[in-house]
């Protein structure tokens, strides 16, 4: 019975946390369309080219026997 002492209050607490970070979505916007992201990939024609960095590769050093 004392463990309905941590129990209850534990689960006010997590309750409370859910219902203000639904809150705290909901007035960022988060909520605002739920169907685009979800079917974006789909419909989206040109895939968008990711900039790599220039990687200089080092030259490599002649190792053919022959030249040396």
């Amino acid at each position: 019975m004392s463990v309905l002492y941590i129990a209850i209050p534990a689960a006010l607490l997590l309750a409370i946390i859910g219902i203000v970070g639904f809150i705290w979505s909901v007035r960022g916007g988060q909520m605002d369309d739920l169907e685009t992201p979800g079917i974006r990939p789909l419909l989206e024609d040109d895939p968008v080219e990711r900039s790599t960095p220039d990687i200089q590769h080092p030259t490599p050093k002649n190792s053919d026997p022959e030249t040396d």
